[in-house]
């Protein structure tokens, strides 16, 4: 049985909206109920700062170690605000907290997995957080990480703030590393395509032994929006139009995607040899029984190692760049739980003052994203010395810290644009589309169809 601890990662549900229809279409939904609404409806809080109240706070987390943790820092905020009480009620998924935000009886505050609900929580469902960390004398900017800043707010609007992190690093196996006479991490995807063919290895029956690196934008965290974010690409124009066509970028990124695969033996020994794969989660999963040598993955992955496969000799490093993003190095692919009050609350002070310690106090940050093993997102608690010292897990820290790192922007209809890219992806890795230019001007037709659906 897995530590429950590291078994959070199990939100991996949540976190792929990457390519992922399961998720869009409740958030599509709620777009397009909210794509009509104004804040007219919206009622503002009554209780004053000092009187009596219960709020109640909905949230996707569901392990007893992680419900635990969380309530620990629950019992924290209600001893420092003895007026408030706060109800939580764990384990529930977006489309439940979605269709409570449309009632007056849902909840007062929410936290969701999913960073792709941004733009569609910001369209009504949920209070913007602007006026009041103006109010409290909290500069967003400098309190918590630029780069999950950014994808916690849309339109203009904060309705949402970081509460932990997520970052995507490279997952290397150093004994095969030593074994192709591989001395460090390649920096760039040339590098990159020569380790991985290095460390590539067949049988002689002409299938794997092991892979250096499975290129399929379907091979687990491997997705084309945590991937291409290494190419920096501009997904929209100044218009809000898609722009993937327009982006060399882009087209650099499908054309390296594609040239990897090759490399590696093409697309239909590689789809075989993924078959053979255990489960993500698993003690199977196969960066940890040695299938492949690099892996593209999260911080998580450092506890689900610890207690799966504590004697694999890895290491981990920021993900490669394109040659000429040399300088930027050290960047990577963000994502996280967001946390934000219900636009329908009638204690919304009070339901700020929980966001506001969940999101902003060093130590509540900490203890939690510690006991979970995610990423805090404030500057002050990336410097906390009660961070782990394990020099994998700070190599995320420094990810998540790096200026350059991101995520896929937020968009009003909870990310469909990227199941659309994801869609795309996979015809062209199959081969089922042979003109990318062509390919990449119906991927923003299709992009552009669905924005209009659900504009604000």
């Amino acid at each position: 049985m897995h530590n429950s601890a590291v078994f959070a990662s199990k939100r991996a549900d949540a976190r792929h909206y990457f390519g992922t229809a399961r998720l869009v279409v409740p958030l599509l939904a709620l777009a397009l109920l909210l794509a009509g609404c104004s804040a007219s409806g919206a009622k503002q809080s009554s209780n004053s700062a000092g009187a009596a109240v219960t709020i109640t706070f909905w949230h996707g987390w569901s392990l007893p170690n992680d419900v635990g943790a969380l309530q620990r820092n629950i019992a924290k905020f209600e001893k420092l605000h003895p007026n408030i009480t706060v109800k939580t009620v764990p384990n529930v998924s977006d489309d439940k907290i979605l269709q409570g935000l449309r009632t007056s009886t849902g909840p007062d505050v929410i936290s969701s997995f999913t960073t792709g609900s941004v733009g569609a929580l910001c369209q009504g469902a949920l209070v913007d957080l602007n006026p009041k960390l103006k109010a409290d004398g909290i500069d967003k900017n400098t309190t918590f990480i630029p780069s999950r800043i950014r994808y916690t707010e849309f339109g203009g609007k904060q309705c949402t703030l970081p509460l932990l992190g997520d970052a995507f690093g490279l997952y290397y196996n150093k004994e095969m590393f030593t074994a192709a006479g591989i001395i460090a991490p390649p920096k760039t995807w040339t590098e990159f395509t020569a380790d991985a063919v290095k460390l590539t290895h067949m049988k002689k029956d002409g299938s794997y032994a092991s892979l250096g690196f499975m290129p399929s934008f379907e091979m687990y965290e491997t997705d084309v929006g945590t991937w291409m974010k290494q190419w920096d690409p501009k997904y929209y124009d100044a218009q809000g139009k898609a722009n993937l066509a327009n982006d060399p970028n882009v087209s650099r990124f499908f054309q390296y995607a594609d040239s990897l695969q090759k490399a590696l033996g093409g697309y239909a020994p590689l789809h075989k040899y993924r078959t053979t794969f255990g489960d993500e989660w698993s003690a199977q999963n196969p960066f940890e029984v040695g299938k492949i040598a690099m892996a593209l993955d999260g911080e998580w992955r450092i506890g689900l190692i610890k207690t799966d496969s504590p004697k694999l000799n890895y290491a981990v490093a920021p993900l490669p760049v394109p040659d000429d993003q040399l300088s930027t190095y050290g960047k990577g692919s963000l994502t996280g739980t967001i946390i934000g009050i219900s636009r329908k609350s009638q204690h919304q002070q009070a339901a700020w003052e929980l966001v506001k310690y969940l999101t902003s106090d060093t130590n509540a940050l900490v203890s939690f994203g510690n006991a979970i093993q995610n990423l805090p997102s404030t500057l002050a608690a990336l410097k906390s010395p009660e961070l782990p010292s394990d020099p994998a897990f700070q190599t995320f820290l420094r990810i998540s810290e790096n200026p350059m790192s991101g995520g896929t922007p937020a968009s009003n209809n909870g990310g469909q644009y990227l199941t659309i890219l994801g869609r795309f992806g996979d015809q062209w890795q199959s081969g089922k589309v042979s003109d990318l230019h062509q390919g990449l001007v119906d991927v923003d037709k299709q992009i552009d169809a669905a924005n209009a659906q659900t504009a604000p």
